[in-house]
């Protein structure tokens, strides 16, 4: 390359290299400037304007209209008024009566807790049914017309209450209204009116639709109704009062209940037909929500919570009832109250009182009939329930004791009888001879006038009572928070030890009642049982079963049980002891066993019954020789 090619290309290069230069120092200086100008602009701005255009996180001018573009579409789908309705603040409403608490909430316009004024949870803290956080009440429906059928779940909107001043009940004012409404257009809402009485516990609950025939969508066959609470724990015994809670349901015009039963976990049911009514259903306590009209159908639930949660059962209730264009109110009640017999009775045409636990038939009969009248009875005069309990098995003792007194009398005539029994048997030692024994020993038994039922016979008849007892005192919720001696809660289990650990099927602690009830019943055993096995041999393979297993069975179920349940059999047991020596001091076995014999001399008129079962004897004794015979000759 010669020297003017390589001159020019260097004249080239400084003057890129100027003009790079001077270009680069003008832009610098052009961007200064507008950054002071976006300065000055920024300065101007509101803080919120400055800090979106900083925060990257802050939603976009995008972003803002369409958050206000749904939100147009939404008003215009509800509507202004059902709209306005989704915002708002959980505003509470306390209404007292002189045995109820009601907390109301604008949140869906439902109760929202309910307290037991006379009751108190075993900690002795205020009773609650349900608390606010857990309660859930909902009424589903559709609207029409510009809504274009939007389905309405209430519990998502705020009520406005009609009057929120002057919830107390003023002196002589026996009933309190209460009404909360839920505004659908400028003329039409949907109310809740809730009717609370001074001295009870239900609670009337009206549905009503103001205005709303032209909104509400005349095709949905009925509305759906979602009820749920959670019941906590009232009691001292887990188990014990998880036993009793669950969800019971009644048919229109039956006079019996129904129950989902008993579990630890979870257990559901479905009913597709009418129910009167539905009741969250604890050991001493419920809450039950009827309807005027019926439910047409339900589905039920409960979820059980884990020992020590401080709760027992979440209970849900999916109910419907009936609608049709002309429909414009529904009649409610509410329940929330004790189990009590007494208390529940007075709702007599809606069968409430059946949720307490006192049988079916005899059994039943026996408590409503006998024993919670005397129960009642002596409640009146007597503050001492222990002392109640003492009466009431000395007052039942005595009204069986002609059983009692012939149950031991037949028992000693067939100890009487037994040397006789004896020889028969070794008369008779062959199985084939086994006809001709059982002959021989009716007609013992016959000449004697000893009946060999005569013993059993009473302790069956008494035995409805027994149950009876079984299933009133743990249901009794007069026996609730009631203590006597050691024992601080009669409905409850008494502690006198906590174990640090647990042992299966009995528990961590140790029941002095359950203990001595164990005791008492061995020593009845086995007094009966030296009476018993003398007047036959069958009874000698019952002992174990009558001395030492079905004590030990009462033991380990009675620990966790109710601790007047186990001092009622303990007394019982007492009494049922002294009865027995008395039976000793006045009955004299060597007079009853000369009437024995002179019986026996006597001549007996067979009835028809001795008659026609001598024959049959007569008759399988023919059949069995004519067997014997044929078989010989095969042989």
């Amino acid at each position: 390359m010669d020297k003017k090619s390589l001159l020019g290309l260097l004249i080239i290069g400084v003057i890129l290299f100027v003009f790079t230069w001077h270009s680069s120092k003008q832009q610098a200086e052009i961007a200064r400037q507008q950054a002071s100008i976006d300065s000055a602009a920024r300065a101007s701005l509101p803080v919120e304007t400055v800090a979106s255009e900083i925060d990257p996180a802050s939603p976009s001018p995008t972003a803002d209209s369409a958050a206000l573009r749904e939100k147009q579409q939404r008003e215009e789908h509800l509507g202004r008024y059902l709209y306005a309705a989704t915002e708002g603040t959980e505003t509470f409403y306390t209404i007292e009566n002189d045995l109820l608490k009601i907390r109301f909430s604008n949140k869906g316009g439902r109760v929202a807790s309910v307290e037991l004024k006379d009751y108190k949870t075993y900690r002795q803290t205020p009773l609650l049914l349900f608390a606010d956080s857990t309660s859930v009440f909902d009424l589903s429906f559709f609207i029409k017309k510009g809504y274009n059928n939007t389905q309405i779940n209430t519990s998502e909107y705020y009520f406005e209450p009609v009057d929120a001043n002057g919830l107390a009940f003023a002196s002589g004012e026996e009933q309190k209204n209460f009404a909360m409404r839920l505004n659908v257009d400028s003329a039409s809402y949907v109310e809740y009116l809730y009717t609370i009485r001074r001295d009870n516990y239900m609670i009337d609950f009206d549905v009503r639709f103001v205005g709303m025939d032209d909104l509400l969508a005349p095709n949905q066959g009925d509305l759906e109704i979602n009820w749920q609470n959670v019941g906590p724990q009232n009691e001292k015994g887990f188990d014990n009062e998880n036993n009793y809670t669950t969800i019971a349901y009644n048919f229109p015009g039956d006079n019996t209940i129904e129950e989902l039963g008993m579990s630890k976990e979870t257990k559901d049911e479905t009913v597709n037909s009418k129910i009167k009514w539905v009741a969250f259903k604890q050991q001493f306590f419920s809450s039950i929500l009827i309807a005027g009209n019926d439910f047409q159908n339900a589905t039920l639930q409960y979820e059980t919570f884990a020992s020590g949660s401080g709760n027992i059962k979440q209970f849900h209730a999916q109910l419907s009832v009936p609608y049709t264009p002309q429909t414009d109110s529904y009649g409610f009640s509410f329940y929330f109250g004790p189990n009590k017999y007494s208390t529940l009775k007075k709702y007599d045409d809606l069968h409430l009182q059946r949720l307490v636990p006192l049988g079916g038939w005899i059994i039943g009969w026996v408590n409503r009939w006998l024993v919670i009248p005397t129960f009642d009875f002596l409640g009146k005069y007597i503050a001492n329930y222990g002392l109640i309990i003492l009466l009431l098995t000395i007052f039942i003792k005595i009204i069986i004791s002609p059983l009692t007194y012939k149950s031991y009398l037949s028992t000693a005539k067939m100890r009487l009888l037994k040397p006789e029994m004896d020889k028969i048997n070794e008369k008779y030692p062959k199985q084939e001879d086994a006809m001709k024994k059982q002959q021989a020993m009716m007609a013992l038994y016959k000449s004697a006038g000893v009946n060999p039922m005569g013993g059993c016979l009473p302790l069956l008849i008494q035995f409805p009572i027994l149950i009876a007892m079984f299933r009133f005192f743990p249901a009794s919720i007069e026996l609730r928070g009631k203590s006597f001696l050691w024992a601080d809660d009669l409905s409850s289990y008494d502690s006198i030890l906590h174990l640090p650990f647990d042992i299966p099927f009995y528990g961590d602690h140790v029941s002095l009642f359950a203990l001595l009830m164990a005791v008492s019943v061995f020593i009845t055993s086995k007094i009966s049982y030296s009476q018993t096995a003398q007047a036959g041999p069958q009874m000698a393979g019952m002992k174990f079963m009558m001395l030492y297993l079905m004590p030990l069975m009462l033991l380990f179920w009675f620990n966790n049980y109710s601790s007047g349940l186990s001092y009622y059999y303990l007394v019982s047991n007492i009494i049922t002891m002294g009865q027995t020596f008395g039976f000793r001091y006045i009955v004299n076995e060597d007079k009853l066993h000369q009437r024995m014999k002179e019986n026996a001399r006597k001549p007996k008129k067979m009835s028809k019954f001795q008659q026609r079962y001598e024959e049959l004897m007569k008759q399988r004794e023919q059949l069995a020789r004519q067997q014997a015979a044929a078989r010989n000759k095969r042989k």
